[in-house]
């Protein structure tokens, strides 16, 4: 029933229907909007909504702000629902990326311990994976999301007309969330994804959407199953220990969260295949469809093994002091464990160049 009630509240509509319109907006909620979301929304926005002003100098809604930056913009938000003498009837609107979505749910689970809100995500990444499944929350400088809270949207509205202006790069970066469905999961989604990547990478919207619906299918099977991570949800992290660590040193925004993520799918499925769990066939597989989605394949230069340690030792994923990580079963088949040798972990590490 909850997986029912969470693909109910996704609506996704299509971009080739809607060429050269564009998206109209009612009601009179606050929101907060990202850069990307600003450039498409801002007229249909300038008259009926109250909108935060964006912090200087970022441009990326999928982009990690720092911590000051995020810190101003709660406390901003906050200040505006305060002074607006806004209730627990408000309903927040989160228009923008993943990290507009993450800030906005956890104001709106903090503020005043609880009012709704809806998303609406304007990123490939954040429509296949952060919009999806009430996680929110904010990053603290010495790890990824460690402050923030389970919140579930009251609706989650996608529509495609909204990528057609997002750059290259931020389409890549939500690719690699919407292929790690395949990795994980669903074998035959995987195929079709290797099957249509060219398509895909060319933005067939018939495509695109039909990854997007695959992809909030997945997830919220998941989530069903596990809302709040204390045992399948957490497959859903396939390739984030190692990106959350790659994030963390270069500092958040150098490297877009699904390039991290890229380059940690790879590192996770080769430490599948060290410990034999998977064939190099399989390993290469991998390999080569993040590499078609235009994904970093490798850490990045000069990031060693003592990096990755100091970082993947604050995972949320760590308990009674072992870390866990996602590993391939099979393509298709992911697993949460602390059951692998440590000194495979290390050798791989030590191997980077």
């Amino acid at each position: 029933a909850r997986r029912q009630a969470v693909l109910e509240s996704i609506i996704v509509r299509r971009a080739a229907a809607r060429a050269g319109r564009t998206p109209r907006s009612q009601g009179q909620w606050p929101a907060m909007q990202g850069s990307h979301a600003r450039a498409i929304f801002s007229r249909s926005l300038r008259h009926r909504r109250r909108v935060l002003p964006q912090r200087h100098g970022h441009s990326r809604t999928d982009g990690n702000v720092p911590l000051p930056g995020v810190s101003e913009l709660m406390q901003k938000l906050t200040a505006v629902l305060l002074a607006g003498g806004f209730g627990r009837d408000a309903t927040l609107i989160a228009l923008g990326g993943g990290v507009i979505g993450d800030m906005v749910g956890f104001a709106a689970a903090s503020y005043q311990r609880g009012v709704p809100f809806i998303q609406i995500p304007t990123t490939l990444l954040s429509q296949v994976d952060s919009s999806v499944g009430g996680k929110t929350g904010v990053n603290h400088p010495m790890g990824k999301n460690m402050i923030g809270a389970f919140y579930q949207p009251k609706g989650v509205v996608i529509d495609t007309q909204v990528l057609v202006s997002l750059p290259d790069r931020e389409f890549s970066a939500g690719m690699a969330e919407v292929i790690k469905y395949g990795f994980i999961y669903d074998a035959d989604f995987l195929a079709w994804l290797e099957a249509n990547i060219t398509g895909l990478m060319n933005r067939n919207w018939d495509l695109v959407e039909t990854a997007i619906v695959r992809s909030c299918e997945i997830k919220s099977a998941v989530v069903e199953a596990d809302e709040r991570e204390q045992d399948m949800r957490a497959i859903l992290n396939f390739g984030h220990t190692y990106g959350h660590a790659i994030e963390a040193h270069l500092g958040y925004g150098e490297w877009l969260h699904g390039e991290a993520v890229g380059a940690g799918m790879v590192m996770a499925s080769e430490l599948s295949r060290n410990l034999g769990w998977i064939s190099e066939a399989d390993h290469q597989r991998v390999v080569d469809l993040i590499a078609q989605c235009k994904l970093p394949v490798t850490p990045p230069q000069g990031m060693g093994a003592e990096d990755f340690m100091r970082y993947m030792a604050l995972d949320k994923k760590v308990a009674a002091g072992k870390l866990k990580l996602v590993l391939l079963q099979a393509l298709g088949k992911a697993v949460t464990t602390s059951q692998f040798p440590p000194e495979a972990l290390a050798a791989q590490l030590n191997n980077l160049t």
